[in-house]
């Protein structure tokens, strides 16, 4: 692809950042500081959109921010996969304050200005995440997300709000050390940063320093990623905002440890290195026993908020198997899976809070008849949990299909099994849930009356519901999705994939 300078990917980063300082500024005119938040999420999405066509025509728009020494530079730039996440990002930016306003205009919750302020620096550093060109810029933005997304972990200031943050900085910056220790030894063995398709670290060192650096590297990401044992942090942070919620295993955390897993196995180790190292079945198993344990943990879970998040845990290692089997269909299952699983999981999230927010209500034990009385809210649920299960016509299913296919072209059948019996416990821990919901008599002190949360809700979350399914019957339509995760693969692999 031609390289071509632009200044938009700064552009993108910074708009959210400098409306952080206006939502301050403004904090105590709520309309004036939510529309500053709606028209930064609107002016992030048209420029990273304003990028679509030039990176489909085969152009990568970069920008150098500042030089420090040969081989070593802040530097922002444009690749298929880098839009692809910063599209999901972006996107979902504009409908998450849509909901946060509803959210906590509803609950009256203190400290919004300190929330939306947080809720823009995270965005900017996200978008920091998918552009940046080399390692540096990529560990740079990742650390200022951890940072930035800490006001928000800890934002009910209870106790119980303090520890859950605690733990959360503890092991995200603990993982921070382990990636600069990476990134150092990388620069030393290689002389570049630079993520590359196909990776640069081959023939620059022997095999056993290449899979340690392999190991820190997966350590300093997979917190983030969720892989189990390094996940304990995020069942904790559900004690955030049901919006922070969504932010976290949605749009912005745990899927930069994702993309960030990715950037690792693919633009700096890249496949044939891997599989000449034999590494990648360690990283697939740990990622295979996080979808089983993650599921089996989430069944047992009657607060609606953690079965999400335990779901989140085993739906994020699916992402992570596909990319380590190496095989293309696995390869474009697994970067189809961050957009599908997104726009589900923040379906779910939406609609955890929207009951919440309506009916104060928190566990699943709680929600007999819910259904009736709140029946467009439960019926994004009922979308959002198909997908999870990877049952048509909801997105989930085909990111589901190329990941079962890729397992045969890698000959590990054992992953297949997986797939498929994760999907089993999917439905199991989904769909008592909405049987509860719909079939099940109200309770006796429920006067079962139609009554939905505020607008500001409901739209998004039903907006993401569709999207869900327009995600399966057109993954195309509008943003061109399927097609830039096939860039992603060819490049990654040199080889053609499937078609839908």
């Amino acid at each position: 692809m031609e390289t071509v300078h632009s200044a938009t990917p700064l552009y993108a980063v910074l708009v959210s950042l400098v409306t952080a300082g206006l939502i301050i500024l403004f904090g105590k005119h709520k309309n004036i500081r939510e529309s500053w938040t709606l028209l930064a999420g609107v002016v992030k999405f048209a420029l990273i959109l304003s990028m679509l066509p030039v990176v489909l025509g085969g152009q990568t728009p970069e920008i150098s921010i500042l030089t420090l020494t040969d081989g070593i530079s802040l530097k922002l730039r444009v690749d298929p996969f880098g839009l692809f996440f910063a599209l999901i990002a972006s996107g979902l930016w504009i409908v998450t304050s849509l909901y946060s306003i509803g959210y906590m205009r509803t609950l009256k919750e203190h400290a919004q200005t300190r929330y939306y302020a947080s809720f823009a620096v995270c965005l900017s550093a996200t978008i920091g995440v998918a552009l940046a060109a080399n390692i540096l810029t990529f560990f740079i933005f990742y650390e200022i997300l951890t940072v930035a997304t800490y006001p928000l972990v800890i934002h009910k200031e209870s106790p119980e709000a303090i520890r859950a943050g605690r733990k959360y900085l503890f092991y995200t910056l603990t993982a921070g050390v382990f990636l600069l220790a990476a990134l150092v030894i990388a620069y030393a063995i290689a002389g570049t940063l630079e993520f590359t398709p196909g990776g640069f670290l081959a023939g620059h060192a022997d095999k056993t320093t290449l899979k340690i650096l392999f190991v820190m590297f997966i350590a300093g990401v997979g917190v983030k990623a969720g892989i189990m044992p390094l996940h304990s942090w995020l069942p904790a942070a559900m004690i955030a905002p049901t919006p922070v919620s969504a932010l976290l295993h949605a749009v912005a955390v745990v899927k930069s440890g994702v993309f960030g897993c990715l950037r690792i196995l693919w633009f700096v180790f890249g496949t044939a290195l891997l599989k000449e190292l034999d590494v990648w079945w360690m990283l697939a198993t740990a990622a295979a026993i996080t979808i089983l344990i993650g599921s089996l943990i989430a069944l047992a879970q009657d607060n609606l908020k953690r079965r999400l998040a335990y779901s989140t845990i085993s739906q994020l290692s699916y992402i992570v198997l596909g990319a380590a089997m190496l095989a293309p269909s696995a390869l474009l299952g697994s970067t189809m899976h961050i957009v599908n699983h997104a726009f589900m999981k923040i379906t779910l999230f939406f609609c955890a809070g929207a009951i919440y927010a309506h009916t104060h209500r928190t566990n699943i034990s709680q929600l007999n008849g819910i259904g009736r009385k709140m029946p467009i809210t439960m019926g994004a649920f009922t979308i959002g949990a198909l997908g999870m299960a990877g049952i048509p016509p909801v997105a989930g299913f085909l990111s589901k299909w190329y990941l079962s296919i890729g397992a045969l072209e890698a000959e590990a059948v054992v992953f297949l099994v997986v797939f498929l019996l994760s999907s089993v416990l999917n439905a199991a821990y989904f769909f008592p849930i909405i049987v509860r919901a719909f079939f099940k008599k109200p309770d006796s002190n429920d006067d079962n009356t139609f009554s939905e949360a505020s607008a500001f809700m409901v739209v998004p979350l039903g907006f993401a519901g569709l999207y869900s399914l327009v995600l399966f019957f057109a993954p195309d339509a509008p943003l061109r999705f399927f097609e830039i995760a096939q860039m992603v693969v060819r490049q990654v692999t040199g080889g053609g994939v499937g078609t839908p």
